[in-house]
């Protein structure tokens, strides 16, 4: 005869074995690579929804708007527990929790994303570097929270003449954007989010509208700033990233990643900068985040960071 064993092993297991309420706490790390396809299907899962409260369709439509504007509220749709709990066969839920947090540990491989090693032919052909990536790639994030920031405490409050010093970027602006209005404001902050996101998907961040263009600038700006008055916290934020001849070329990435699109025409003496000038000055604000006709358009359902 065998060695008796105490695991029941027929249905009735779960009934025999005490163990038939359980509390399981899973944690994931989780990156956004497709944003598009993310928020189609928490759209889908909204719309399998049930609402009981006083107003169903209020509050459906209330969901979807939030669904469609902000990952995490996505993410919240589609890993409610509920939804997870359902997909597995066997169980039910007694009840539960979510919480979503963004890390600020993520940074993207940028050693992988732009390497170094030149095709054939390529050699000496300017790059944008790793260490070029990273540094860009941190001004136009930490310029997106500054908007956002400058959102938060004033508004539609108008930028006034004397009080620059208590805006972080609009007030950086031209002063004809001064006392334009909060949406306006926010999509110019959605303008460095959206450029450090070509970097973080390993593309140039090239300029696809004059808002875009401008942003683009003070990142630049930044960035030299930054690595003339602290090269030391720079070196530290490069870490491991292999270092280049064209390591922070500013006049490179002037020369390449401006006038990829936009306009050419009109005084063929003028350069890329002088021509988006000229067009800035010609258009009015909330026309600057019009794309260049030869630009592909950003997904306009991809909603604002904040």
């Amino acid at each position: 005869m065998g060695e008796r064993s105490d695991h029941p092993q027929g249905p009735g297991a779960a009934e025999d074995s005490g163990a038939q309420e359980i509390e399981a706490t899973v944690v994931l790390g989780i990156r956004i690579t497709d944003w598009p396809t993310l928020r189609a299907a928490a759209l889908a899962a909204v719309d399998e929804l049930e609402f009981d409260g006083v107003d169903p369709a209020g509050q459906r439509a209330d969901l979807l708007r939030e669904v469609a504007e902000d990952p995490n509220a996505a993410l919240g749709v589609l890993l409610h527990p509920d939804r997870l709990v359902a997909a597995v066969p066997g169980i039910e839920a007694l009840g539960g929790t979510l919480e979503i947090s963004v890390t600020d540990d993520f940074a993207p491989d940028f050693a992988v994303l732009f390497p170094l090693d030149a095709e054939d032919g390529d050699a000496g052909d300017w790059t944008l570097t790793p260490r070029t990536a990273c540094l860009l790639h941190t001004q136009l994030v930490g310029l997106a929270d500054a908007a956002y920031d400058d959102l938060d405490e004033h508004e539609d409050d108008p930028v006034m003449g004397g009080d620059e010093n208590d805006w972080a970027v609009f007030a950086r602006l031209p002063r004809r954007t001064w006392a334009l209005h909060r949406t306006w404001r926010r999509a110019f902050a959605r303008a460095f989010d959206d450029l450090a996101e070509d970097l973080a998907l390993g593309e140039w961040p090239l300029p696809r509208c004059l808002a875009e263009e401008l942003a683009l600038r003070l990142a630049l700006a930044d960035a030299r700033g930054l690595l003339g008055a602290q090269p030391e916290s720079v070196a530290d934020m490069m870490g491991d990233l292999p270092a280049d001849l064209y390591d922070y070329d500013w006049e490179g990435c002037a020369d390449e990643l401006f006038g990829v699109y936009g306009p050419d025409e009109g005084d063929p003496d003028l350069d890329a900068a002088d021509r988006a000038d000229q067009l800035l000055a010609a258009t009015h604000p909330e026309g600057w985040f019009l794309f260049y006709e030869d630009a592909e358009e950003r997904d306009p359902q991809r909603g604002y960071r904040r």
